[in-house]
């Protein structure tokens, strides 16, 4: 790996850490609180590509499991990771290695907003949730169909993450446009 590649990797991690500042806003019915680190897990994808935004969220997570408090409302640990929400921290390198994946398939013709909506969507909402619903279910012993309900309340906020991170990411493409096309090399036959 390239020193450009490992900043660029430790530099997200670090804004997805500094995301986790901003304070979870509880909710009385599911122990999964909002937060808005699934913003930077969008960012990375779309940015990063597949690869790198992969790696950046999985050092994020290993920073977790060893105990760093960079998880919103400072939270850390191995705790964190078998609890309620630990299925959607460890959804997070999948769902970013997905948006860049789709992000760097999409983006051929050029980098436009609704390519990275449709990848921040289906990586950053429908991945986190295909993980996060099912080990909130088996961890909390509720039912699936609850689960899913309970986190209804969440996909407003989410589709809003995925419109800033996809404006967010067309913006800084299109002014550093080797970004992308670093990331398009990285992964031949892609």
């Amino acid at each position: 790996m390239k020193i450009k590649d490992m900043m660029f990797t430790a530099i997200m991690a670090a804004v997805i850490a500094v995301l986790g500042l901003l304070p979870p806003i509880p909710l009385p019915f599911i122990p999964v609180p909002i937060t808005v680190q699934t913003l930077g897990v969008m960012l990375a994808g779309s940015i990063l590509g597949a690869r790198l935004g992969g790696i950046s969220l999985l050092l994020f997570v290993v920073l977790i499991g060893l105990g760093a408090p960079l998880l919103s409302g400072g939270r850390g640990g191995l705790g964190v990771l078998v609890g309620p929400t630990g299925g959607y921290v460890l959804s997070y390198p999948i769902a970013a290695f997905v948006i860049g994946l789709l992000v760097q398939r999409t983006s051929v013709a050029g980098i436009k907003f609704w390519n990275f909506l449709l990848s921040n969507i289906v990586g950053g909402i429908l991945v986190v949730y295909a993980v996060g619903i099912p080990f909130l279910s088996f961890i909390t012993d509720v039912p699936i169909t609850q689960a899913l309900i309970g986190n209804l309340v969440f996909i407003p906020g989410d589709l809003l993450k995925a419109v800033l991170a996809s404006l967010i990411a067309v913006r800084i493409l299109k002014v550093s446009p080797t970004m992308i096309q670093d990331t398009k090399r990285q992964t031949p036959g892609v």
